[in-house]
């Protein structure tokens, strides 16, 4: 028999090798492959290799290239169309039909076994293998035939994208999956009537039955000359649109309407509060108080507010707790509480959250993503931060409460009409409540002029009025909700911290309270650094990281260093801005935008940065001085007991590298200043 000779092109392709790779190999080892030299007109001399010398692989790869006779040539004449198998999704059908695959895979291997058979008297043997398999010849030459046109199929798409589809060879022995619920009798005309039949309002009110629908659809059918279906079919289909389709809300709101459709179908808010334990579930939202104080600005200036209340309810017990008030609310308001319930007395780690929908709850550092993103997947998240400040304080996750319904978080709701008709129609300035509807529920006062004789209380003077009522009275009154639950404890103090059912997590240390309470973001490191607030921020470590996305923090009240960290929380370095420290040895928000209206020299940078700087004071993201009843956050020596430590890879990171120091005692030094300095102003309004 002719020896058979290939190109070193195919038997590269063969072998699965490159090229040259081949040529390398051929001449590391001349004597073992055997070659010959062909001469071609106009060009150099061609090298051929012998079939015999290359792989075994190689050789089946080649004998099956000849069995279908050249791939696009097979594909072309023998499908009219792509076979379901190349267009299928693998992991699906893995995960529906596994049993089948792995059996097609152990005929895959039998059907290779037959076509490599190249001996004499080819038909006994497929008559002997047939028998051996228990099928048929017809349909081992059917097997045979998908297998080659699956490796056709395989093959012209590795050579399109390089990817290996040796896996249709095994689909192509497996049944073609039937498909469900496709109908075939009903066209498009027919689905659509029945459809619109069925969920009409009118016909859907009287009860309409599939025999009333059939009915129906034969008349029109005859009239409009449609093919219609039998009345089986019509059966299925109408339940295959109430429970594979999941219509049968959609059918019961077209038959009852919208009211009955909110008492019986739609989820409410309610829960059996009696079955969580204390601290499960903390509601939380903000209220603004129905009466007028006094507010001091800064400039010493004086004016009347409303001011807000943020502080959360616990759903078992009903009690209030991490109560603020202040004149704006924002995110570290809201961490300023969370920290005061957890740190507070009583207190503890809640386990979940229920919150309210606006971007105050929602903001970015407390969720870890943004606002308009939160129904996709969470991403960012580098450090315990910015998986949002709920997560990295020990809560397990927050719920959004259903907007525009307030019996979702009905307990806090309940509480502040409390607060309305119990605390705030004492204050000599109230004004009516701010949601009232009628005209009678306005009360007109001159608050200028009560202002201007002195009448209105201090924000001090409200919150100490405000604490004693909420521990004096509210948490020690019994409450209607609970009684209606069959507590044994009907008052909210006194449930809350006596209730057997209670939720217990430990608290992490405060010193990682301080370190969250800094603002964290992920950003981009240039050949010249890092930029922001639109200077540059430079350290020798960062050359390493140069065109990557590194995490940083930093202080809102000293901006002249940036902590930078890698994005599995390892530290990295301090990055200085060398400008803001010829400036002053430290540098805040405030400063920094008074320092650049000075100079005029950014008024071309980035819109977003410059709104950031421009925004007064008291709504920015840094603690405002306007808040009462904050908790003290510093760290006390040994009277500040962890029960807890976080698990942030972040702070995992700064103990080690505490630990490693030589110069430990600098490094405690330090880390005792930045909670100082981030939580200064709380010391004042304890």
């Amino acid at each position: 028999m002719a020896e058979t000779f290939v190109t070193l092109e195919e038997a590269a392709e063969l072998e699965g090798l490159k090229y040259n790779t081949l040529v390398q190999r051929m001449q590391r080892n001349p004597g073992s492959f055997k070659t010959r030299t062909e001469e071609r007109d106009g060009g150099k001399d061609r090298v051929l290799v012998a079939l015999s010398s290359l792989s075994k692989k190689a050789r089946r790869g080649h004998k099956e290239k000849l069995s279908i006779g050249g791939r696009d040539t097979m594909i072309d004449q023998t499908t009219q169309e792509t076979p379901w198998y190349v267009n299928v999704d693998l992991n699906w059908y893995l995960e529906n039909f596994s049993k089948q695959y792995y059996q097609a895979v152990e005929l895959g291997k039998r059907i290779q076994e037959f076509l490599n058979y190249n001996d004499g008297e080819r038909t006994a043997f497929a008559e002997e293998f047939a028998e051996e398999l228990g099928v048929s010849q017809r349909t081992l030459y059917r097997y045979s035939k998908n297998y080659l046109e699956a490796t056709a199929w395989a093959m012209r798409l590795n050579k399109e994208n390089g990817h290996n589809y040796d896996f249709l060879k095994v689909l192509s022995l497996c049944r073609k999956p039937k498909e469900k619920y496709t109908f075939p009798s009903l066209d498009d005309k027919v689905r659509a009537y029945i459809e619109n039949v069925w969920f009409d309002p009118d016909f859907a009110a009287n009860a309409g039955t599939v025999d009333m629908l059939y009915t129906k659809l034969e008349q029109v059918a005859k009239f409009q000359g449609w093919e219609y279906p039998s009345y089986q079919t019509v059966t299925r289909y109408i339940n295959y649109l109430l429970e594979e389709k999941r219509a049968k809300n959609a059918h019961f709101l077209a038959a009852k309407g919208i009211r009955e459709y909110k008492n019986k179908v739609m989820v409410k808010g309610s829960r059996d509060t009696k079955s969580l334990p204390v601290m499960g579930l903390l509601q939380g939202d903000e209220h603004t108080f129905d009466c007028w104080v006094a507010y001091t600005h800064s400039n010493g200036k004086v004016v009347a507010i409303k001011p807000r209340l943020v502080g959360w309810v616990d759903t078992r017990s009903r009690a209030f707790l991490g109560d603020i008030i202040c004149r704006h609310a924002n995110s570290q308001i809201l961490k300023l509480s969370l920290l005061k319930v957890i740190y507070g007395t009583p207190g503890g780690v809640p386990q979940w959250l229920l919150i309210d929908n606006g971007k105050d709850y929602n903001a970015k550092d407390l969720t870890g993503v943004k606002r308009s993103e939160r129904k996709q997947k969470k991403e960012l998240q580098f450090d315990e931060e910015t998986k949002g400040f709920y997560r990295s304080i020990g809560i397990q996750d927050e719920i959004n409460s259903v907007p525009f319904q307030p019996w979702s978080k009905a307990q806090i709701e309940r509480f502040f009409g409390t607060v309305c008709s119990s605390f705030t129609k004492w204050m000599f300035s109230y004004t009516g409540t701010l949601t009232g509807s009628k005209t009678a529920a306005k009360i007109k006062k001159d608050i200028p002029k009560m202002l201007e004789r002195g009448e209105l209380l201090t924000m001090e003077e409200f919150y100490g009025l405000w604490a004693k009522w909420k521990d004096e009275v509210y948490h020690r009154r019994e409450h209607s909700g609970l009684k209606r639950q069959g507590e044994k404890l009907t008052a909210p103090i006194e449930l809350f911290m006596k209730a057997e059912e209670r939720y217990y997590k430990p608290a992490p240390p405060k010193s990682y309270a301080s370190i969250l309470m800094m603002k964290a973001e992920r950003v981009h490191v240039y050949n010249i650094g890092i930029r922001k607030f639109g200077y540059e921020y430079r350290a020798q470590e960062l050359c390493d990281y140069h065109n990557e996305k590194v995490d940083i923090k930093y202080d809102p009240e000293d901006i002249t260093r940036l902590y930078v960290y890698t994005r599995e929380g390892r530290r990295i370095c301090e990055a200085l801005s060398q400008e803001l420290l010829q400036i002053a040895p430290r540098v805040s928000q405030k400063s920094l935008e008074e320092h650049k209206k000075m100079q005029n020299t950014q008024l071309r940078n980035d819109r977003e940065l410059l709104e950031e700087f421009r925004t007064p004071y008291e709504q920015r993201g840094n603690i405002p001085g306007d808040v009462v009843g904050a908790l003290d956050l510093m760290v006390k020596g040994k009277s500040d007991k962890v029960v807890a430590l976080p698990q942030d890879k972040q702070f995992a990171s700064e103990i080690r590298d505490r630990k490693n120091r030589q110069k430990q005692d600098a490094e405690d030094e330090f880390f005792s200043k930045k909670a100082q300095d981030a939580l200064s102003k709380l010391r004042q309004l304890g």
